[in-house]
């Protein structure tokens, strides 16, 4: 994975998406893709004002072509920002506003996808929360069709739910033997 990503990485044309699940993070919808938005997408500073971190908002909303109107509320809403004037507030249901935020974010990547590569990379999926496996289901779905390059680690007692599909190709890799262990473990430590 790392080998893949800085390769990616370097690659002027490329989009590298690097996205981790946490196990502290479980219970805390889409927490792989705020994390992606804060961090990569959106380069939130921690002492920037929240009206600034709208307005970068904005800009990338607009960036992809999507209505401001519809997505900044859902958008502040996932990111916990406050809604400044011009926008009203969410009147849907819990679940309908799930749906539209996992529909914005999956139009977003795949307009990213139609104007250069992504490398999209999530780790560590044992411990994903329902939201972004839903999420990861309508990208997966997407693949065959987009220029993205889906890589989705997760232990073996993780079943996605997409597995056995024609475009996918499960890599199984192998318990290190002991004395490779604890030669990574030496020069970590």
């Amino acid at each position: 994975v790392q080998v893949l990503t800085e390769q990616a990485a370097s690659e002027p044309q490329a989009w590298l998406t690097p996205c981790q699940c946490s196990p502290y993070y479980q219970n805390t919808a889409l927490y792989p893709m705020i994390d992606l938005l804060e961090r990569v997408a959106l380069g939130f500073e921690r002492e920037e004002s929240a009206q600034r971190k709208l307005n970068k908002l904005e800009g990338f909303l607009v960036q992809y072509g999507l209505p401001l109107a519809e997505t900044v509320p859902l958008f502040a809403a996932l990111l916990s920002l406050p809604l400044a004037e011009g926008y009203s507030s969410l009147t849907v249901s819990p679940e309908q506003q799930k749906q539209k935020t996992l529909q914005a974010l999956l139009t977003i990547v795949l307009r990213i996808a139609a104007q250069q590569p992504v490398l999209f990379v999530m780790e560590d999926l044992h411990w994903v929360d329902p939201s972004t496996l839903e999420f990861l289901t309508l990208l997966v779905e997407q693949c065959p069709t987009v220029r993205i390059l889906t890589l989705l680690t997760f232990r073996p007692d993780f079943s996605p739910p997409w597995m056995g599909r024609p475009h996918l190709t499960p890599v199984t890799l192998p318990r290190l033997p002991r004395r490779q262990a604890t030669e990574m473990t030496g020069r970590v430590a």
